[in-house]
């Protein structure tokens, strides 16, 4: 998957997020994540890579089964709009690969503040062009964490890893795909109100 070839993917083309390296810190730390979850993620990156379209599938076929899920892609006429869920489907195909294999540094924190904007009012729909509901609730990016941390298991045990090397793989995918909604919900509840 070529990320010059995604449109609107922006990662280190964005402002800098103001989440700082030491509240990256904390966040880690509060939900436990190591250098250890780091190695197993990159693991889970080279078990997942060829397997991302399969992964994709199965999450866009739930997104599309649950009518107040797949409304924020829907246009004006109340129909999917199937150029957006193309070029999302895109850039969460590179989330996959980039939660495994990205380093936490500031490149990685902005472009997890510019995925919660793009789901909050601030940014929705402007990097597409589209006229979809103007933001996905919150509580839909924390209801989330489930389906996407339960249906990776079966993916990452494709691997041929034992039986501990999946369970740590997935670990480390649940406290990284947390750690992330934590950051992504920064935009809907600012630290000034």
């Amino acid at each position: 998957m070529a990320v010059a070839s995604i449109p609107g993917y922006a990662y280190g083309g964005v402002p800098p997020s103001p989440v700082t390296a030491e509240d990256l810190e904390r966040l880690r730390a509060s939900v436990l994540f190591t250098e250890e979850d780091e190695r197993w993620l990159r693991r889970a990156g080279e078990v997942l890579e060829p397997q991302v379209d399969d992964v994709l599938d199965l999450w866009y076929g739930f997104v599309g089964s649950h009518p107040h899920l797949v409304r924020y892609f829907a246009g004006p006429d109340g129909q999917p709009d199937a150029t957006y869920l193309a070029r999302v489907r895109e850039r969460f195909g590179r989330w996959i690969l980039d939660t495994c294999t990205r380093p936490l540094d500031a490149d990685w924190l902005a472009y997890a503040e510019e995925i919660g904007l793009r789901h909050h009012r601030t940014k929705k729909n402007q990097t597409d062009g589209v006229e979809a509901e103007p933001e996905v609730p919150l509580r839909y990016l924390i209801a989330f964490i489930y389906p996407i941390t339960a249906t990776i298991r079966d993916f990452l045990a494709k691997g041929g890893d034992a039986v501990e090397a999946v369970e740590a793989m997935h670990q480390a995918w649940f406290k990284s795909v947390v750690l992330q909604v934590a950051l992504w919900s920064r935009p809907y509840a600012p630290e000034d109100w």
